[in-house]
């Protein structure tokens, strides 16, 4: 799946993150210089060879779980667009903290490429409270908008603690066969898995990669 959405097996992608969007404590009022910085950063991150960019309302904290606001989505719609425009690389998406559903409809009027999850199967404990996959609406969703998007998951995400004793190996695995992740992100310390529920590192049609 690498190659096939980033034209390489071994991806290295990077983030824009944006300033506050409308809605946020922190919102200066000025889109257009949340426009111009995300361009920018785009722009600096092609030059400097990533493969995939993914933009995220980085800016917007504090950050809650589920649904996000008309005013931020929209933001987050136009940021997307005008990155698209300026760079040649795959644009995702991140909705923080974990808002799926909007990223992926963002994405199928964009034209994105990809969207990442920070807790697509499973349920995780965060700073902004209980953060639940939401997978099953998720991959119904895309597949009634007939969407091109991969979902890219997070396992065991930072910023985050599971509610008990796990096994990343077998997060990684209920992720992609029970969740249908396209592919899995991991961040923070936690070493990358080895797998040994397959006789190949990981199955060819899905990717690992560690993220910030």
């Amino acid at each position: 799946m690498s190659r096939d959405l980033f034209g390489t097996a071994k991806a290295f992608i990077g983030v824009v993150h944006l300033l506050p969007l409308p809605g946020s404590p922190r919102w200066g009022g000025d889109m257009a210089k949340v426009i111009a910085r995300a361009e920018e950063e785009a722009d600096i991150l092609e030059q400097g060879g990533v493969n995939g960019i993914i933009v995220e309302n980085f800016g917007d904290v504090p950050f809650r779980t589920g649904r996000l606001d008309p005013e931020t989505i929209a933001g987050m719609t136009v940021a997307v667009e005008r990155v698209k425009n300026v760079v040649s690389v795959p644009v995702g998406i991140n909705m923080l903290r974990n808002d799926a559903l909007s990223a992926l409809g963002i994405a199928a009027v964009t034209g994105a490429r990809f969207i990442r999850v920070n807790v697509h199967y499973g349920v995780m404990a965060a700073e902004e409270g209980l953060i639940e996959g939401e997978a099953f609406q998720t991959m119904r969703r895309r597949r009634a908008l007939g969407a091109d998007v991969k979902v890219l998951a997070d396992v065991l995400v930072k910023h985050a603690v599971p509610l008990g004793p796990v096994d990343l190996g077998l997060m990684a695995k209920e992720t992609v066969q029970r969740g249908l992740a396209d592919g899995l992100i991991g961040s923070g310390e936690r070493p990358v898995p080895t797998f040994p529920w397959c006789a190949r590192p990981r199955p060819a049609d899905w990717s690992w990669w560690a993220a910030g």
